[in-house]
């Protein structure tokens, strides 16, 4: 004899008889086999992800007069869209110190890269 957890009534009752079904005939070896199919997924995406990122840093780099400056931007700009996304697709709250460090990052790039490079100044042809 089964005895399935009682519910306090309405909808939420008929979902706690199917996940009490789901769990004795077999739902823990399905659960098991998604979310080990959610884990290839995720990272899968993360090299994905890696790949994609290299890819432009290295054109970057390619294109660039300055490795400093384009690592700076690759490594500023990953913060920015990683607490970005993290808040737009898991809903994480950034508190104040956060939000400073960003604002810091954001103004150093705007500073990397609204200073005009100044050429190099030729010493040897000073009047004597």
């Amino acid at each position: 004899h089964t005895k399935f957890p009682q519910s306090s009534g309405g909808g939420s009752g008929a979902l706690v008889y199917l996940l009490a079904f789901t769990n004795l005939h077999g739902g823990f070896l399905l659960s098991r086999q998604i979310h080990v199919l959610l884990r290839l997924l995720c990272g899968g995406l993360m090299l994905s992800c890696n790949a994609l990122m290299w890819t432009f840093f290295s054109r970057a780099l390619r294109h660039s007069s300055s490795t400093a400056r384009t690592t700076l931007t690759t490594t500023g700009s990953s913060f920015i869209f990683s607490g970005i996304l993290g808040r737009l697709m898991f809903g994480e709250n950034h508190g104040p110190l956060w939000w400073t460090g960003i604002s810091l990052t954001l103004c150093g790039l705007l500073l990397l890269h609204g200073t005009a490079q100044m050429p190099p100044v030729d010493r040897s042809s000073k009047d004597k």
